[in-house]
């Protein structure tokens, strides 16, 4: 536990905590840019100048955003290992990951692509997902 003392106010916050939230944040950002890598180039079809774009423009454009996705991935990574000061063990930090992936995959889904349906064995993969991460922090 660290304090600060700015202004004459004591700030206390845990610094593991804060890799934690830093981890978690920027995991998610990075998994934004993965998924429109991933999945955006399905929807250039809707978006004027790359309806007719080839393979090898799709594929330096997913790259393009696959590098701000490791800009922000690595540090995630370096920030959140339990052996560089961060709270999270290698296989914590994949779990937490995977979840993040699919949980900014489903609101992708749901935003950019109205004709996917989620279902009831969508919604128990979610459950088994908690699970993996309840025993991931066990």
């Amino acid at each position: 536990m660290k304090c600060l003392l700015p202004t004459g106010i004591f700030v206390c916050f845990n610094l593991s905590r804060m890799k934690g939230f830093y981890t978690v944040g920027l995991l998610i950002v990075s998994n934004v840019f993965m998924t429109l890598a991933w999945y955006g180039h399905l929807k250039f079809k809707d978006w004027g100048w790359l309806t007719k774009a080839g393979l090898f423009l799709i594929i330096l454009i997913s790259w393009g955003l696959a590098f701000f996705e490791y800009c922000f991935q690595v540090p995630a990574n370096k920030i959140g290992f339990k052996e560089n000061g961060g709270p999270f063990s290698l296989f914590q930090l994949k779990v937490i990951q995977e979840v993040v992936t699919l949980t900014i995959f489903v609101l992708f889904a749901r935003v950019f692509f109205s004709g996917e349906h989620l279902t009831y064995n969508h919604g128990i993969a979610a459950l088994l997902l908690v699970g993996a991460v309840w025993f991931a922090f066990r």
